[in-house]
């Protein structure tokens, strides 16, 4: 791209082409009066099969063209192991490497960001941009024809969005048994789940188009080929925001967002200038590196770095909040499926090849992760209001700030889910010192397993990210304090318990899908307490799902943007991605970034036709 294109002034400036960055950058050059740019520090992977084949994604963690791979500090809680936590570097962000799944959150989950001082967001506010980015496809009949799939609401599945939402075909005997050991342990799912009320049991979607078995995210929904020729929209890849510029002279108290200086490939800095918006899509570890490398921050934090103070904000880089997931491998008798025999390359390769000859065919281009909400459970079952009651108030003192409030109220209520269980289809191992991603789901051990992965929804824990350097090249430090409220140590564990009800020889999934004997990862038993904590303690990890660092709530209760997502102290700088949830969402994060950054360039274009 000649220099010259970057010249004139662009309306808007999105800074992160990744799944909220596009889906903003789309909208907005709908009109063919706007003109936006895209800065992408990755590279545009979407004919890359490694992105592109559900089955590889295993190939695409700790690479540097795919994946920032960040690793946090050792955590104290969990015998000072190191948690990696992979993050998209490429067109499409973490969409393009993430699992594919395509879950949706709770009603009274998205309300309680109204809760937090946030009246306009609520589960009805936010339910059309659901539908809006995605075009869902009805099941395979074999699914039906396994799971029944009855709970489904076909009413909800309107749309033509840019997201393929399908079901797979290759479900079997492991589904099958985890739906039904789940409604003998009386959580038959509910209710459709993306209606905003379920518990139980459920096949999620996943984000794969059926016409292909590809990967369907938002490099190739929301930037196709049609959307690329528009003479509005110019992306760069392969380029870095160093900083935002900012006009400190006529905005009277606030600092006026005027562009950003990009560093290209080569090393070459220039300034690029934006007449309307500068829109921080980053994602939730990066945003606040770049609001605090450009001096929107805590004053402690910028002064450390000698970064003048342009806007001073505690809270950039704060409230960080991540879903746990404890990761317990179980072998599976003789017979069953098993992701771990893609250990033999001879196997691999031949998968490869029906995929590629098949156009699609084959399990490389299925996804057969399930899912389960579950209140709160223990190794005796469903655990009563009194039982939970006692177990809050053992932790009364730590639950003293807004969020401890909202998310006790959801633990209290009976038909939020407080947990999350998958079952995904292979073994996980967990060194203490990640090297990637990869590293947690290379089959090691000799025999085949699935993992059943427990997480809790709704941390009460609060980490942060902040930069360790005033060189944008040096990646922020991510602290996620897994279990620092002693509370989610405590839930973990009671959920732990849990999967020994489900890995029972009495239950389905106990019968028929685990190995009478078997070997287990960790090899220990959730018989007691102590024994269940030490399980949290050897096998959380992260399931990529941080938010929050960039907090939309009132400024004076640790926000950082307001209802429309404006950044505190500017003019002309919004934030659209996951670091702006005032609270993790219930389930994969995915569905709500796409609805956010929708609902973020709706607001957009209302603004620019108010004259804001």
């Amino acid at each position: 791209m000649a220099p010259a294109d970057l010249d004139q002034p662009f309306d808007y400036i999105v800074v992160g082409g990744g799944t909220a960055g596009l889906v903003v950058a789309n909208r907005l050059t709908e009109d063919s009066n706007v003109r936006v740019l895209v800065v992408e520090a990755g590279a545009d992977r979407s004919a890359d099969p490694l992105v592109l084949t559900p089955g590889l994604v295993a190939g695409l963690y700790g690479k540097e063209e795919y994946d920032w791979n960040f690793c946090s500090p050792p955590q104290p809680t969990l015998n000072n192991r190191c948690v990696n936590q992979s993050r998209g570097k490429m067109l499409g962000g973490s969409s393009a490497l993430n699992f594919l799944m395509m879950v949706y959150p709770s009603k009274g989950n998205i309300d309680s960001w109204a809760a937090l001082g946030n009246p306009s967001w609520n589960y009805d506010a936010l339910a059309p941009y659901f539908r809006k980015f995605a075009t869902v496809h009805t099941p395979p009949q074999s699914a039906r024809d396994l799971l029944g799939l009855t709970y489904l609401n076909e009413g909800l599945a309107k749309g033509d969005g840019p997201i393929h939402v399908s079901f797979s075909e290759g479900l079997g005997v492991t589904n099958k048994a985890w739906m039904k050991t789940f409604a003998d342990l009386g959580l038959e799912v509910s209710g459709d789940p993306r209606d905003g009320n379920a518990l139980g049991a459920f096949q999620n979607h996943a984000c794969i188009d059926p016409a292909t078995n590809t990967r369907s995210y938002a490099a190739t929904g929301y930037y196709t080929p049609e959307v690329a020729k528009r003479p509005n929209l110019v992306v760069l890849t392969e380029t870095l925001v160093n900083k935002i510029i900012f006009d400190t002279t006529s905005g009277g108290d606030d600092a006026v967002a005027t562009g950003v200086e990009i560093i290209s490939k080569d090393g070459q800095k220039k300034q690029v200038s934006a007449s309307a918006e500068v829109i921080l899509a980053a994602g939730t570890l990066q945003t606040p590196q770049i609001l605090e490398l450009s001096g929107v921050g805590g004053r402690d934090v910028l002064e450390k770095h000698a970064i003048p103070v342009v806007v001073e904000n505690a809270n950039v880089g704060e409230h960080l909040q991540d879903h746990p997931i404890v990761c317990q491998s179980f072998e599976v008798a003789d017979g069953v499926p098993s992701g771990d025999v893609l250990r033999d390359s001879n196997i691999l390769q031949a998968l490869v090849g029906m995929y590629q000859s098949g156009g699609g065919a084959g399990p490389l281009g299925q996804s057969v992760i399930s899912v389960a909400y579950a209140p709160v459970v223990d190794g005796t079952g469903i655990v009563g209001a009194e039982a939970k009651k006692e177990l809050l108030a053992q932790h009364e003192s730590t639950l003293t700030t807004p969020d401890a409030k909202v998310i006790r109220n959801l633990v209290e209520s009976p038909t939020e889910a407080t947990f999350q269980y998958l079952l995904f289809p292979s073994q996980v191992s967990i060194p203490d010192r990640p090297t990637s991603m990869a590293h947690y789901i290379t089959p090691v051990l000799p025999e085949n397993y699935i993992t059943i992965m427990t997480i809790i929804n709704q941390p009460f824990s609060r980490g942060s990210v902040h930069i360790t350097s005033a060189d944008v090249t040096s990646a922020p430090l991510w602290d996620p304090r897994y279990n620092s409220n002693a509370l989610d140590l405590e839930l973990l564990a009671r959920a732990v318990q849990f999967v020994e009800r489900i890995v029972d020889p009495s239950t389905a999934f106990g019968a028929d899908v685990v190995k009478p004997g078997g070997k287990r990862l960790p090899p220990l038993r959730a018989d007691d307490l102590e024994t269940a904590r030490e399980i949290v303690r050897q096998r959380q990890i992260s399931v990529f799902h941080v938010a929050g660092s960039c907090a939309m709530r009132p400024r004076d209760q640790g926000g950082v943007v307001d209802e429309r997502l404006r950044v505190y102290g500017t003019k002309r700088l919004r934030v659209v991605d996951a670091s702006v949830f005032p609270l993790e969402p219930v389930g994969n994060i995915q569905s709500v970034v796409y609805a956010v950054a929708e609902r973020a360039a709706d607001f957009i274009k209302e603004d620019r036709a108010k004259g804001l």
